[in-house]
């Protein structure tokens, strides 16, 4: 019986540090870190402007990675994916890629509330002023408006952090 390996995913309003949490899971867990902001700077440079661009390219890139990550997963070997899992049609999208080959997954819940996410946005819009156009309290409270907390029913295996 071939083993795959172990897909990480994360749920988690805009700046609850799912980036930088998936960066330090790869590691540890000496893991493929797929993140879609990276594929989405490759394919896509200088195009998305708005949310609903994010959405469009979003999408585009999806059947792509979800071949790419299975791949991956079939030869054993571990995979982070800094994509958001953060509405209920995010997460089938999750559900589909593993059940497709029967792979293990553990969704990491990153349960913050709503002024620790924005102390966080403050702190990397300072350290990182080129990302103010997105990361400010409007964008916040836009994207957060969409997120769906994970439930038991939809048969994840979540792990909460708070």
């Amino acid at each position: 019986m071939n083993r795959t390996g172990m897909l990480t995913f994360f749920c988690g309003k805009m700046g609850a540090g799912k980036s930088t949490k998936s960066k330090a899971l790869s590691v540890e867990k000496n893991a493929v870190l797929v993140s879609e902001d990276d594929w989405l700077a490759a394919h896509y440079p200088n195009q998305i402007h708005s949310f609903e661009d994010y959405l469009t390219f979003s999408g585009l890139i999806k059947p792509f990675v979800k071949a790419h990550v299975q791949n991956i997963l079939q030869t054993g070997t571990n995979v982070v994916m800094d994509f958001p899992a953060n509405t209920v049609n995010q997460r089938a999208w999750f559900k589909k890629l593993c059940s497709d080959i029967q792979c293990q997954h553990e969704l990491i819940f990153l349960d913050l509330s709503d002024e620790q996410c924005l102390a966080q946005i403050a702190k990397r819009r300072a350290e990182q002023p080129e990302r103010a156009q997105f990361d400010n309290e409007t964008v916040f409270y836009h994207v957060t408006q969409f997120f769906q907390a994970p439930s038991e029913d939809e048969g994840f295996n979540v792990i909460n952090v708070v």
